[in-house]
Parts: C-alpha cells; structure tokens; sequence
C-alpha cells in the first residue's frame, strides 16, 4: 500500500520532469491541436490561484483560417505601425537581468545559424514572433483594467499554469509579451473593450523537434541568487 508521503513524492518527480522538459518553442508544425486538447489545457489552467480568487484573464483563441488571417493583419500592420502596448515595457534591462537576456538571445541566434552582428538576419528571426512561429493556434491574453499591476500578474500565473497543462497534453508553447507590443492594433482587430489591457500572447500547437531555433535550453540560476533565507537565530 502506497503512504502519503509515495505518492507526494510520485508528484514532484512528475511536476520536475514536466517542469525540466518544457520549454518556449520557437518553430511549431502547422498541425492543428483537436479542439478537446485546447479546452482541456484552458480548464487545467483555470486552476490557477488569484488574488480573491477574481480571475482576471480572458483569452482570445484563434485556430484555423482565423490564425492565418491574423498572422498576415498582423505582419503587415508591424512594417508601417508604431508600438503602443497597454502596459509599459521594462525601463531598461540591468545587471544579471541583462545577462540572462543577452545569454538568452544568443543561444537563438547560435541556433539558427545568425551571426554577431548580421541585423538583417536578427531583424528576419524577430519577425517570427508575430507569425506566431509557425503555429496554428495563438492566444491573445487580457486582463481587467482596474485591476492593475496584480490583475496581470495574476494572468502571468494562468499563462505558466497554461504552458505547462498544454506540456502535459503533448503540446508545445511560448509566451509572447511582442504580441502586446502592438496593444492598439489588437484592440482594433479582436474588438477588445477599453476597460481591458492586453497583457500577452501564447502561440502553441505541436512542436516542430527538427527546427534548429528547438534545439537549445536556457539556464536557471541558482537558489543562492534569488532566495535569501532567514531562520530566525
């Protein structure tokens, strides 16, 4: 007979092996996700804690036809549009934070062959966010306005909790804070109400192992850097 203790610890091996083999995917089959696999992973992502349980987040789903035609609204919007996300972007990138960012874009660019250097090539890989890399499903996430600065963070906890449900059904995903880049154009295209702010977007579907823009993993840093303990002596 299993104890509590088997079975807790049967949970975290699955939830560390789920949490070790996701990752953001950046080339995706053009396959489409069965409709039941999409509500399933939204209904385990519904799970998600809140502040006063409020759930803040709505999604927009595309799939299909209506994914091809936002890709092409949207590419050809970003070569004559300006950007005017909801919410303000990073004041600047500092310290480890830019380390890790720099780190991050060079794995990129090392695996897809782009050279230190090349703008034309980087600006074409950059390009890729807004055809959603290939996917055929993308989610337009929002939040209550009036919620503020804990309304969104409230939907970046439904996003993980959503990327790592659609892990466990097989599929692939990546958050995308450059779909918010272009807010004012979304709120146009989607007809999203004033009173809401666009937070981000996750393109998923399955993933496509062969693309070499798959083939690399970004690092964590270490407990010693973000946890400061204090024991009480």
């Amino acid at each position: 007979m299993s104890t509590r203790a088997d079975c807790a610890s049967t949970d975290a091996l699955t939830f560390e092996a789920l949490l070790h083999a996701r990752h953001s995917c950046r080339a995706f089959l053009p396959d489409p996700v069965p409709a039941a696999t999409i509500e399933r992973a939204f209904a385990l992502a519904q799970r998600t804690p809140s502040w006063c349980n409020a759930q803040p987040w709505k999604a927009i789903v595309t799939s299909g036809a209506a994914t091809d035609a936002f890709r092409e609204a949207l590419t050809a919007h970003i070569a004559q549009g300006a950007p005017e996300p909801d919410i303000a972007f990073p004041r600047e990138y500092r310290g480890e934070y830019l380390q890790r960012r720099r780190a991050c874009g060079l794995q990129l660019y090392e695996a897809v062959g782009i050279g230190q250097g090349d703008r034309a090539a980087s600006a074409r890989q950059a390009l890729e966010n807004f055809r959603f890399f290939g996917a055929p499903h993308v989610a337009i996430v929002t939040a209550d306005a009036a919620l503020g600065t804990y309304g969104a963070i409230d939907c970046g906890g439904f996003v993980t909790t959503f990327l790592l449900a659609a892990a466990s059904l097989g599929l692939a995903g990546v958050a995308q804070a450059a779909l918010a880049t272009y807010s004012s154009f979304l709120h146009a295209y989607f007809e999203i109400p004033d009173d809401r702010v666009v937070v981000c977007g996750i393109s998923f579907g399955y993933e496509d192992t062969a693309h070499p823009a798959n083939g690399f993993r970004t690092g964590r840093a270490p407990l010693g850097d973000v946890i400061e303990w204090r024991d009480g002596s």
